[in-house]
């Protein structure tokens, strides 16, 4: 692992965070993503509740929750139960559009962005494309949405939850936000290597990506708890979760395009022996 090049690129990307350019950047995910799940919680959200309700009562889930709450010094979310766990249902859903949303929008800008920029030398070889891309972050969300739904018991045991939820975070990040910061420039052997070599290095970036987002999951949890301000919290969470995403997206950019050029050095200098 190449904690210096880590450290390196994180610093290049909260400088790359601050341009107005990429700040603005955020919007366009940001209002996607607020239309798409102010729709989806307008036609289905009450529904989701009335669901879950009907499912504690006839398996008396409310006892057994209880009883485990109690255990866990945290009774006092009883009342809130059901919509806390019709959120939790979603959460997953909504941040994993948002990242898709900025993988497919933002990504492409930002690459260019970097490119142009810091490596206007490095030669394109376009080795990754929409249809790829599209490709890999769906099979990517499908495991990590089948292992979400594994650990949604561990909701009830905090501490186990919010060390796990990161590293499932940071796994489906490094998968979507690597294979998008070499779309444009790794042909697909590269791209092959250098998700296989830096492996270990992007999961860490992608888990403290993750461990990012615990901000904005506790204003979704804030909504939950207040119903009157639920739009507001649930807005602002996303909008935070698309800039986490942002800055992810620049991380991810400079350490695999400065790992692609130390990459093709090796190679050149290897083909001179």
């Amino acid at each position: 692992m190449n904690f210096s090049a880590i450290i390196r690129s994180w610093g290049r990307a909260v400088v790359a965070q601050c341009h107005y350019r990429i700040f603005l950047l955020s919007l366009l995910p940001f209002f996607l993503s607020v239309l798409l799940w102010g729709l989806v919680m307008w036609w289905g959200l009450q529904d989701l509740i009335d669901f879950i309700q009907a499912f504690f009562v006839e398996n008396d889930g409310f006892k057994t929750a209880g009883s485990i709450l109690s255990m866990t010094g945290m009774l006092a979310l009883k009342t809130v139960l059901v919509p806390l766990i019709a959120m939790w249902l979603l959460l997953p859903l909504m941040v994993v559009t948002s990242l898709l949303a900025t993988g497919l929008m933002a990504m492409p800008v930002i690459s260019r962005y970097v490119g142009s920029r810091d490596y206007p030398q490095l030669e394109k070889r376009n080795g990754g494309s929409f249809a790829g891309s599209l490709w890999h972050s769906s099979s990517s969300f499908l495991i990590f949405l089948f292992l979400c739904l594994l650990s949604l018991p561990l909701v009830l045991l905090p501490p186990v939850h919010f060390v796990l939820q990161p590293l499932l975070w940071g796994w489906l990040t490094y998968r979507v936000m690597a294979y998008d910061a070499l779309a444009d420039y790794a042909d697909a052997d590269e791209r092959k290597i250098l998700m296989r070599s830096h492996r270990t290095s992007l999961l860490l970036i992608g888990t403290i990506a993750g461990a990012l987002g615990a901000a904005p999951m506790l204003l979704w949890l804030g909504g939950v708890m207040s119903v009157v301000f639920f739009p507001f919290f649930a807005g602002l969470a996303i909008w935070l979760y698309v800039l986490v995403f942002i800055f992810t997206g620049l991380w991810f950019q400079y350490y695999s395009l400065a790992a692609l050029h130390h990459h093709r050095a090796k190679v050149a200098l290897q083909a001179e022996l």
